[in-house]
């Protein structure tokens, strides 16, 4: 672009988020200018590339719900979706509802400043861009910032290293290679047992354990997809009643641990653990908010690890010690048994710190390992770093990053004080990560578009969260946090992974049907709490 671009909506990022705003503002006649990293759509899935990547949500559950066309005509084909096919899913979104022509790719936006002689936006890029808006929609993804830590003498390295949040598209062959992984999150745990199959040897650097649940990932038996899809109203309706927005099929049980005796705790454990994934968390209703209920969980979770990985002193290192759920669960496809293939070793990185880096591998301990790839699956700066790697400025210059200096701060996870017409998708404050995420999006999106048309039918040219409505939501968001078992652990939620970083538990816990119908009631009270002018 040569000149400055005027559009009624600029929209950064193209992943699920960024291509249903599009549609939805395309939709109602908007103009729109998105803006896109990455060369194609797919956001998180579009860089996630690693090997074994794939959802933590069932495949069916994990998809738009905007349009019935869209879930009658895609067929999925595992219970758990892998990266290709799921960034497949978003380019056919794209393609269905052409929405590549209002996306400039390879392009990464600057800096966002708000006019306020205009009262619009100013959005420029890195490829000399600069668009006048009045609305700047950021949907920039919870989980798109890379975190690496600062290695001394990486930049030394011999072989060939990657983050797992940035894995190179062409995809990498580990066959006969030494590979170190550092890292034990999700990433680790869904790339270590594919990347063990190919290794001539692995070496896994732990700091943390994680609790991981199996997924028993498999095909989708036909007749299963069927009854979906018959049922996809209704089912869709009973899951956004739900606190995660996913899995109303599988009863939950509200009952204490307590109530129960032992083998009655014992058959609910093993029903759970059976049918796999986040299910787990539901088989009684106080594991995410009784310290003692939590422990009883976590042993029968920490039993299933010793009775799986063959050497003890391996399987203990595995165990972890935090509360169950505290950080984000893990799903797994052989993870634990992984650990009892002859190629395949741990080191507990507390014990043996990583010093530094070195031409061959790293060091630990004064011992030098050498390796010929190394991995970093060293997670994200969740929540908040993909938007405050955007000089974004509001009223009277006010940096986004001066804002949230000690924590973001926003109401409802939409907007944030001082900074008029802007909008976070799925931003720290609403449920977001808690959940199923393509629930959390449309929902955000279904009422973002909302309010801009409702602005424009009343001609009002400026939204902006209300100072006493963001701080009361603030308050009321930490609140509920600390009433959990959340805030007891070192986690991305509270944003721990990242040296410096303000420790507050960024996400809405108060279940997503409560949130919905906290921003139903909001919207439909003339957008209380909002200053709209």
């Amino acid at each position: 672009m040569s000149k400055v671009q005027e559009v009624d909506a600029v929209v950064v990022g193209a992943g699920f988020a960024g291509m249903y705003m599009q549609y939805r503002l395309l939709d109602e006649g908007l103009s729109v200018q998105g803006f896109e990293t990455g060369a194609n759509v797919g956001g998180t899935w579009y860089w996630n590339r690693y090997p074994g990547a794939r959802c933590d949500v069932e495949s069916m559950d994990y998809s738009y719900q905007f349009s019935d066309d869209l879930q009658q005509e895609w067929e999925w084909s595992e219970r758990y979706a892998p990266q290709p096919e799921i960034l497949t899913y978003a380019s056919h979104v794209a393609d269905k509802f052409k929405l590549r022509d209002n996306i400039k790719f390879n392009t990464r936006v600057k800096q966002a400043l708000f006019d306020e002689t205009l009262n619009k936006w100013r959005v420029t890029t890195d490829q000399g861009d600069e668009v006048i808006a009045t609305y700047c929609i950021m949907a920039t993804g919870c989980l798109s910032s890379t975190n690496l830590p600062k290695f001394d003498g990486l930049d030394s390295f011999e072989g060939d290293w990657y983050h797992t949040g940035l894995w190179p598209h062409a995809g990498v062959d580990f066959t006969g290679k030494r590979v170190a992984v550092v890292g034990t999150g999700s990433s680790a745990i869904q790339s270590i047992p594919v990347i063990a199959e190919q290794a001539g040897h692995l070496t896994v650097f732990q700091r943390t354990a994680n609790f991981s649940i199996p997924a028993h990932n498999g095909p989708l038996a036909p007749e299963y997809i069927a009854q979906v899809k018959g049922n996809y109203a209704q089912i869709r309706a009973e899951n956004n009643d739900t606190a995660v927005g996913f899995g109303a099929r599988w009863a939950s049980n509200d009952d204490s641990v307590f109530d129960a005796d032992e083998d009655e705790r014992k058959r609910m454990f093993e029903e759970t653990w059976a049918r796999g994934g986040f299910q787990f968390m539901s088989a009684f209703g106080d594991l995410g908010l009784n310290t003692d209920a939590n422990e009883i969980a976590a042993n029968f979770v920490r039993e299933k690890i010793r009775g799986i990985v063959k050497d003890a002193k391996t399987a203990e290192l595995l165990s972890p010690k935090q509360v169950l759920g505290c950080k984000r669960l893990c799903v797994d496809t052989g993870y634990f048994e992984t650990f009892n293939r002859d190629n395949v070793e741990l080191v507990n990185v507390k014990d043996h710190p990583i010093e530094r880096i070195t031409p061959k591998g790293l060091v630990t301990n004064g011992e030098e390992h050498s390796f010929d790839i190394i991995v970093f699956a060293t997670g994200f700066d969740a929540m908040t770093g993909s938007l405050l790697s955007i000089d974004t400025r509001g009223r009277d210059g006010l940096k986004l990053k001066d804002k949230w200096e000690a924590g973001p701060r926003t109401f409802l996870g939409l907007q944030t004080h001082g900074f008029p017409n802007l909008f976070t998708i799925s931003g720290p404050g609403s449920p977001s990560v808690l959940t199923n995420m393509i629930v959390s999006i449309e929902q955000h999106v279904n009422w973002i578009a909302r309010c801009i048309l409702y602005m424009r039918m009343n001609s009002k040219q400026v939204i902006e969260a209300d100072l006493e409505a963001e701080n009361e939501w603030v308050e009321h968001t930490n609140d509920l946090g600390n009433g959990t078992l959340y805030p007891s652990c070192n986690s991305w939620y509270l944003g721990a992974n990242i040296p410096g970083k303000p420790r507050v538990f960024m996400p809405y816990v108060g279940g997503f049907q409560v949130y919905s119908q906290k921003c139903e009631e909001i919207a439909n009270t003339g957008y209380r709490g909002f200053d709209m002018r």
